[in-house]
């Protein structure tokens, strides 16, 4: 058993704590939430009252936040993480944040004594509850192959791409993709609508020539061919909208810095940043849809 920190337990970070918990492992949990706090209690986890009181005495730290500068304050202010976690301690950050924050903060573990990696996720909500993940991850081999067993309870998924910030980089790379073929995706099915051919038949058709991608036949935007796609449930959010425009954002914040022409993705950002100025960024990103078809 090994004692673990865990530090943001939202609509992700909530169901991979209480993973590691029902692995057998102590997970002390703390957000600022009490309510996400109580969730984690009931999956098994213990309840942390502050920041200090889930980091000391752990063996591992893991954290879920919303943007690079929470993972600045969290782990580097003064009486953040650094200042609590005893020497040695590994820290895995999960949280989808600009890779310059991300290597930062991992190189101000290192001079503080820690082991540390970025570790973000793929796979959404239900692959957090389920233990299904797909993690990517930078940082030292020592420290990756650390803290791999503990990603494997969280994961089914698990991959090094290298130095500190490469999996920020593989996540907002592939994120990025994700958006260009849902955008593409969702304009062919809406082209085949207008001239006449139904959702139901394109679907037949495309799905196994070359038009097949994983936006049309695992996450089918159109109702219908895909039943467990949010788009028979009204688009509730499995990924929602927000979260992409939040990682288009951070590519092509990347893109700028590395002076990388990215004209699709810089199409994509402005394409699902109408949803998040009419007010529809909670639904399911495959939502765009209804943007492109003049229905949200």
């Amino acid at each position: 058993m090994t004692k673990i920190g865990f530090i943001g337990l939202g609509n992700m970070g909530g169901g991979m704590a209480v993973n590691l918990a029902k692995a057998g492992h102590e997970v002390t949990a703390f957000d600022l939430s009490p309510e996400a706090v109580a969730k984690a209690v009931e999956g098994g986890c213990r309840a942390a009252d502050n920041l200090e009181a889930a980091v000391s005495g752990a063996d591992v730290i893991v954290s879920m936040l919303p943007a690079g500068k929470h993972v600045r304050m969290v782990y580097a202010k003064p009486g953040g993480v650094f200042g609590f976690a005893q020497k040695g301690a590994l820290m895995i950050d999960c949280s989808t944040i600009d890779v310059d924050s991300a290597r930062a903060v991992i190189s101000t573990a290192i001079d503080r004594g820690f082991e540390m990696i970025d570790a973000p996720v793929s796979g959404g909500v239900a692959g957090a509850a389920a233990g299904t993940l797909t993690f990517m991850c930078g940082g030292a081999a020592a420290s990756y192959n650390r803290a791999k067993p503990f990603l494997e309870i969280m994961g089914k998924n698990v991959f090094h791409a290298g130095d500190a910030g490469n999996g920020q980089v593989a996540k907002i790379c592939n994120n990025m993709l994700l958006g260009i073929h849902m955008i593409g995706t969702c304009e062919a099915f809406n082209l085949a609508k207008k001239l006449g051919l139904d959702a139901q038949t394109f679907y037949d058709i495309s799905s196994t020539a070359s038009g097949q991608n994983w936006s049309m036949t695992s996450y089918c935007p159109a109702p219908g061919p895909v039943p467990n796609a949010p788009s028979n449930n009204d688009y509730k959010a499995g990924f929602a909208a927000a979260m992409m425009l939040k990682d288009l954002r951070l590519a092509q914040a990347a893109a700028t810095s590395a002076k990388a022409a990215t004209p699709l993705g810089t199409q994509s950002e402005a394409i699902y940043s109408l949803m998040e100025a009419a007010g529809k960024d909670g639904l399911d990103f495959s939502a765009v849809m209804k943007l492109l078809e003049g229905s949200l």
